[in-house]
C-alpha cells in the first residue's frame, strides 16, 4: 500500500479490507510487546492499523508518537482515533495541526466515552458535544480522510434504533467516509442495520467490527458494558468451557472465522478486528480467510 494512501481512495476499489486496533501501552515496555504483535501481524497485509486515543494527555501523546513510529517503521498505514474527550476546540485544533505536521491524514473521529467515575458525558468547556461535531471541526480544516463508529445493536445512550440512524445519518453528513461498527457476534444484527441505514441514505461502506473471544468472563464484563449481546448458543457454549482457556480460545477462533466469511460472502467490505494487542486469534482468523477467499463466492 502506498505509504501516503488515504482510505477513502482504498475503499473506492472494492475489493476486502482488513486492519487491526490497537490501544497504547502505558509502558515502554508495553510499546515493545505490541511493535512485536503487529510485526506478527504485517505478513498479512492489513490495509490499515488503528490506534485508540484516550481521555489523559499521556495516553493522547502517545497515540501520535504510535501511528507515527508504525507508518515509518512498519510501513502500514496508521489510523489515529481522536476524540472530544477532556479538550476545548483549541486544544483539538492543536492536536489536529500535530497529527497534520506527522503526515497522519487517516483520523478516526469519535464523540469518546465519558471518563471513569462519570456516568455521563459531559462536555469540556469550551469543547464539542458529539462525532459529528468532531468531523465537522476537521473536515473543515485539515485535509484528512475521516470515519466514524456506528452501532448494529444501538448505543448505551440511544437504544432506540430510529435515533441510531439519525446519529449515523448525521455522522455521514459532517464528512464521514466509512464507519466501523462497534463489535456483535450475531451476524444478523449488521446485516438488518445495513438494511435500514441503506434504506435511510447511508452509502458509505460500514464495516463490521469483530472481537475474538479469548477469556468468558473477559468478554461477558466487555459486552455488557457496551451493551452488545452474545447469543445463548454461544455463551452456553463459552461458559461450558470457561475452565478450559484453550478450548475458549479455540471456540473463539472459531466462531468468528465463520462470522467473518458470512460476511464477507454477503459482501461486507471487509473487517475490522478488534485484537486486544494480541495477535494469535486474529492472525489464525485472517489467515483462514485469505486462504479461503469467500467474497469470491457471494452469497
Amino acid at each position: 500500500m502506498d505509504r501516503t494512501m488515504r482510505l477513502d481512495t482504498v475503499l473506492q476499489e472494492r475489493r476486502p479490507i482488513f486492519s487491526f486496533e490497537f490501544f497504547p501501552p502505558r509502558s515502554d515496555d508495553g510499546v515493545r510487546s505490541l511493535f512485536e504483535t503487529i510485526a506478527h501481524l504485517r505478513e498479512l497485509e492489513p490495509t490499515f492499523v488503528s490506534v485508540t486515543y484516550g481521555a489523559g494527555g499521556s495516553t493522547r501523546t502517545r497515540t501520535l508518537e504510535l501511528v507515527t513510529r508504525i507508518r515509518r517503521e512498519l510501513d502500514i498505514e496508521p489510523v489515529a482515533h481522536f476524540t472530544c474527550v477532556g479538550a476545548s476546540v483549541g486544544e483539538l485544533r492543536a492536536n489536529l495541526d500535530a497529527m497534520r505536521d506527522a503526515g497522519i491524514d487517516n483520523i478516526l473521529a469519535l464523540r469518546g466515552d465519558p471518563p471513569d467515575g462519570e456516568a455521563q458525558f459531559i462536555a469540556a468547556e469550551g469543547g464539542l458535544s458529539h462525532g459529528s461535531e468532531l468531523m465537522q471541526l476537521i473536515t473543515s480544516g485539515y485535509d484528512a480522510c475521516v470515519g466514524g463508529a456506528c452501532y448494529p445493536e444501538g448505543h448505551l445512550e440511544t437504544p432506540d434504533i430510529e435515533d441510531e440512524l439519525r446519529y449515523t445519518r448525521l455522522k455521514v453528513e459532517s464528512g464521514a467516509s466509512y464507519l466501523i461498527t462497534q463489535l456483535f457476534f450475531d451476524n444478523r444484527a449488521y446485516f438488518d442495520f445495513v438494511a435500514r441505514a441503506r434504506a435511510d441514505g447511508v452509502t458509505v461502506p460500514l464495516i463490521p467490527g469483530i472481537m475474538p473471544v479469548t477469556n468468558v468472563d473477559q468478554i461477558k464484563r466487555f459486552t455488557s458494558k457496551i451493551g452488545a449481546t452474545i447469543p445463548a448458543p454461544l455463551l452456553d457454549a463459552l461458559t461450558a468451557r470457561k475452565d478450559d482457556p484453550d478450548a475458549v480460545l479455540q471456540l473463539g477462533v472459531a466462531w468468528s472465522t465463520l462470522q467473518c466469511a458470512e460476511l464477507l460472502s454477503a459482501g461486507a467490505p471487509g473487517i475490522h478486528f478488534y485484537t486486544l494487542n494480541r495477535s494469535p486469534a486474529t492472525r489464525a482468523i485472517l489467515s483462514a480467510l485469505l486462504a479461503a477467499r469467500p467474497w469470491e463466492r457471494r452469497l
